[in-house]
């Protein structure tokens, strides 16, 4: 009897031990047909993965630790669901390990960057497929360097505020470029070190937030950005605003170099599934002429569930004088012609 009464505390404890600890595998997986045209280059017709929502495959888990404090990780890497992953799996989406309590969160790791939160919010069609703001380089900065709204970045230090400050939320990142300090000129020790700082409000139907970056650059000069969003939910309708400026330290040949970027957009409720509108423009001050691109494009996600959904989505760009800014699909278009997008598919997560 007394050996029964101990095994039966010991699968007691080790089921309370569990209790407080969790791993979750979660995942999406996502294709569409997509057709680009684009002026003097023709088109393409192919089959592309996550142009609803980025296909992938993660892990993430949660041990409670008690007095309020818990560690947890998430590991996530993209899937190509058109060709299987052809270059092999990782986990390049985000890989991050943490600590946190009442006093907020410790992330360590690879994650997104403050900019890229604070422009994905308000992106209606969340930087991917024809109809995104990133086809015009948001993310990507249109200078051709180390972007500060760079989707991700790597050897990253955040700490984000706890969600219980009556909707204000913040995020602060430090990420390391990993230069040797006796590193050759005209390199410097500080090359690549980023900075990014998002802070916002959430109540009800208003969220609106602003989000600053910095990379250390020493050959080209710091390049900073920065940008704000606002959305506003009116039930019927979902208004979604974003204003960025992208800033290129003093370079020789061509001086201070800026770009300003728009994105306008809406979702509505219609019958099972929701329309989706935006409109995106980039202003290239940087460049003779003011070589100025204008995205519009127009989707409707219909949900078969809650898990499933199939959409479609076109888009145009217009390129404004010798601007070639968009060229999604790898159908290029002639400097100051135009691109058409076209994409429907189905979208399941679990």
């Amino acid at each position: 009897m007394k050996k029964s009464l101990i095994a039966l505390a010991v699968l007691a404890a080790s089921g309370a031990a569990m209790a407080q600890s969790s791993v979750t595998l979660f995942g999406i997986v996502d294709a569409a047909y997509q057709r680009v045209d684009g002026d003097g280059n023709g088109n393409i017709n192919r089959l592309v993965s996550g142009s609803n929502a980025t296909s992938r495959l993660g892990f993430r888990g949660v041990e409670d630790l008690g007095g309020g404090l818990k560690a947890s990780f998430h590991l996530e890497g993209a899937l190509a669901v058109d060709d299987g992953t052809s270059t092999g799996f990782n986990f390049q989406r985000r890989s991050t390990v943490s600590v946190h309590g009442n006093f907020g969160e410790v992330r360590l790791g690879r994650d997104y960057t403050p900019l890229f939160n604070n422009l994905v919010a308000y992106d209606v069609f969340g930087t991917v497929g024809v109809g995104n703001s990133n086809n015009l380089n948001l993310t990507k900065g249109v200078f051709g360097v180390v972007s500060a709204t760079g989707i991700r970045t790597s050897n990253a230090i955040s700490y984000l505020l706890p969600s219980n400050l009556g909707g204000f939320y913040g995020q602060a990142t430090y990420a390391f470029g990993e230069q040797a300090s006796n590193v050759a000129a005209p390199a410097h020790k500080n090359d690549g070190n980023l900075f990014g700082l998002r802070a916002g409000y959430a109540n009800g139907p208003l969220n609106v937030s602003f989000a600053y970056g910095d990379v250390k650059l020493k050959a080209a000069g710091d390049y900073t950005t920065y940008n704000l969003g606002a959305s506003y939910d009116l039930n019927v309708v979902k208004l979604f605003a974003n204003y960025g400026r992208e800033e290129l330290g003093t370079i020789a040949t061509r001086g201070k170099a800026k770009n300003d970027s728009y994105i306008l957009g809406l979702t509505a409720p219609v019958g099972p599934g929701t329309i989706k509108a935006s409109y995106v423009h980039v202003n290239q001050n940087n460049i003779a002429g003011n070589n100025d691109a204008g995205l519009l494009a127009v989707g409707y996600v219909y949900d078969l569930s809650k898990r499933t959904a199939v959409y479609g989505t076109y888009a145009r760009v217009d390129n404004k004088s010798g601007s070639t800014l968009y060229n999604n699909g790898r159908a290029t278009t002639e400097a100051g012609g135009n691109t058409n997008g076209l994409e429907v598919g189905v979208r399941h997560s679990f």
